[in-house]
């Protein structure tokens, strides 16, 4: 019987207003001792609801991030997260946790430095609209043509990665907003290529609770990004990690 792994790993949740689904995306990661060590960094955008309040009820470290951003949220997570190896998904239970063992376990078995998800193949019925899948494949494409980083989901938001790749400047996104997705792809190919930063499919559900996604405004700055980061014209937006 395989152990426990020996790792510390901890799960980074960007949240706002994600009180309807907090405790069900954090209670769906496995904490059955398969690892050395597991936590939860909720970074949130100053919810008005009571999503920092529940998260703190079932343990998790909750950091309030006065700056704006989806990318914004990550960043200054992957700077304070203590864990060996990080895994992120979003507060609405779209991503699979119960999954989360299992890729950490491949993560270290296989010696990858990441792992990346794929929605789209596995994606169940009503989880996606026609409009949003087309945008992500449209995005996708771009991002393989322009920037040859050959994943198709370049808008996952679930990766699975050891910290200490962020101690490449290569590897950290520079982008606030939700052109991160894309941004640590591209980076994680450039940086350690295919083999050693692969795409996983993983299931994909309806969203609990109410998007606040922009879809034509963030699809046009996921594009433009694209463009920018092909001309190596993408600058960091604020200063990498939480603010002093």
């Amino acid at each position: 019987m395989t152990g426990p792994l020996p790792i510390h790993v901890t799960v980074v949740i960007p949240t706002r207003n994600e009180e309807a689904a907090i405790v069900r995306t954090i209670r769906s990661v496995p904490n059955d001792g398969w690892c050395e060590e597991l936590d939860f960094l909720i970074v949130d955008g100053n919810s008005s609801d009571r999503t920092r309040e529940l998260a703190d009820q079932e343990g998790a470290t909750v950091y309030l991030e006065p700056r704006k951003g989806y990318g914004r949220a990550y960043r200054t997570g992957f700077a304070i997260a203590p864990g060996d190896v990080i895994v992120t998904m979003d507060a609405d239970c779209t991503y699979p946790g119960e999954e989360v063992p299992n890729l950490v376990r491949r993560l270290v078995d296989e010696d990858l430095e990441m792992i990346t998800c794929d929605r789209l193949k596995l994606a169940e019925e009503k989880s996606m609209s026609m409009m949003h899948g087309f945008g992500n494949w449209a995005l996708s494409f771009t991002m393989r043509v322009l920037l040859l980083a050959p994943y198709h989901d370049s808008q996952s938001g679930m990766w699975v990665f050891r910290k200490h790749i962020m101690d490449n400047p290569k590897m950290r996104p520079t982008n606030d907003g939700m052109p991160l997705s894309e941004e640590m792809k591209i980076n994680a190919f450039r940086c350690f290529g295919r083999n050693k930063a692969i795409e996983v499919s993983v299931p994909y559900r309806q969203r609990v609770g109410d998007a606040e996604i922009n879809t034509w405004g963030d699809g046009s700055k996921n594009l433009l990004f694209l463009y920018k980061k092909r001309l190596g014209l993408n600058r960091e937006a604020t200063p990498w990690g939480p603010e002093d």
